[in-house]
């Protein structure tokens, strides 16, 4: 599915790799989903069933579009603009749900006559409200989206943002249909009155299909580099790659970061990280507990191929909200990752340390500044051993 407020990263087919960070703690994890190409498959499966058991509170909303589907995607070129002018995508999307059934990954490929597109959704639920959050990142800077928050409610899922469309400040809708039919259809629509009228700017129908007819996407062959031209900047695209796999971890985490405690938390857990949107993201999912407590993460990665950085983003369990990524790189062999955040009411930074990571023990810590880096406490210390052979455990 394409969405409209974020075409612009889409049309610049590149690398994207997502990771998610907790505020006071980290999580990683993985699962191969297949990467998606317009290259489709005729093959329909049964209609998927609603389910009819509604005590889980919204948790299984998106479950029938779990598997493959053939995308046919009308966008309007210019909207709010008075505009009719609309591009045709014809397209594949893959569903899968991710972090325990807890949330749901979608990857998109598809081409228009002149465009190769691509994307990728997380789909997120806060089991307190009963709302989905709707994150969006495409491949030209991976850049994950402000969310589209919402529910559903008689067959038919709103969720709502605000965003900005020609350099206003305007309300953007998602609504989704027909979910349980083989023909689920998405729009998007804005709204520059407040909400009182919608223009729809994003029509997309799916058909299901046989996931064996998915074909990954193969970019053109790059063109060969000038042996006079300077050398390019380093890609860090692989630079996560050592962390696909199975993982124990033991954690060691400060209660009450800058306030001056000393005191120490130790956690044990298992974690697992897998490639998503044909090995250009990855995902994450950890969990860990104490004598006293449980945490459980999921983290999605994302890769800028123009800045040659990283965004590290980080949702938990008890509300599947993204926080403010970190953003960064690696340099001979060790990651550093930035971001400004607030704790207990105050505006912090926040920095990220990955070491050690062409070994099969790689170090992660957290540490907070509140003296705009002057000087760094570490609040959260990791070391991870890679399990040969077994599957983490899960709660």
């Amino acid at each position: 599915m394409i969405a409209l407020k974020s075409i612009s990263f889409f049309f610049l087919a590149g690398s994207l790799l997502l990771l998610v960070r907790p505020a006071a703690g980290f999580a990683p994890q993985d699962s191969d989903a297949a990467g998606a190409a317009a290259k489709t498959g005729q093959e329909v499966a049964p209609a998927p069933t609603a389910p009819n058991d509604k005590s889980h509170g919204g948790a299984q909303d998106f479950d029938p579009l779990i598997g493959a589907w053939k995308e046919h995607t009308r966008i309007r070129q210019h909207p709010l603009t008075g505009s009719d002018t609309w591009i045709e995508f014809e397209g594949i999307d893959v569903y899968r749900k991710i972090w325990d059934g807890r949330a749901i990954i979608a990857e998109y490929e598809g081409d228009s006559n002149t465009r190769h597109a691509e994307g990728l959704m997380l789909y997120t639920r806060n089991p307190e409200t009963n709302q989905w959050s709707i994150y969006f990142a495409g491949s030209g800077d991976g850049k994950v989206t402000a969310p589209n928050a919402g529910e559903f409610k008689n067959g038919q899922g709103e969720f709502y943002t605000q965003d900005t469309v020609n350099g206003r400040l305007r309300y953007n809708r998602y609504i989704w249909s027909k979910l349980t039919t083989n023909s689920p259809r998405f729009e998007e629509s804005w709204s520059a009155d407040g909400g009182k009228t919608w223009e729809v700017d994003n029509i997309t129908d799916l058909t299901r299909i046989s996931e064996d007819a998915v074909k990954p996407y193969v970019p053109p062959t790059a063109a060969t580099a000038d042996s006079n031209a300077a050398p390019a900047e380093r890609d860090g695209q692989h630079d996560f790659d050592f962390y696909f796999g199975d993982w124990k971890y033991h954690l060691k985490r400060l209660e009450n970061p800058l306030t001056g405690s000393t005191r120490w938390v130790d956690f044990e857990g298992t974690g697992h990280c897998f490639k998503v949107w044909n090995g250009r993201a990855n995902l994450d999912e950890f969990e860990a507990d104490s004598a006293t407590g449980h945490i459980e993460g999921l983290t999605l990665r994302t890769y800028n191929p123009a800045t040659h950085q990283w965004s590290l983003y980080w949702a938990n369990s008890k509300d599947g909200k993204v926080v403010v990524p970190q953003i960064g790189q690696f340099k001979d062999g060790r990651g550093e990752f930035y971001a400004q955040d607030m704790l207990n009411g105050k505006s912090i930074f926040i920095r990220f340390l990955w070491t050690n990571t062409a070994t099969g023990t790689p170090h992660f810590e957290q540490s907070f500044s509140a003296d705009g880096g002057k000087t760094w406490e570490a609040n959260w210390i990791t070391d991870q051993t890679r399990v040969q052979d077994e599957s983490p455990k899960t709660h």
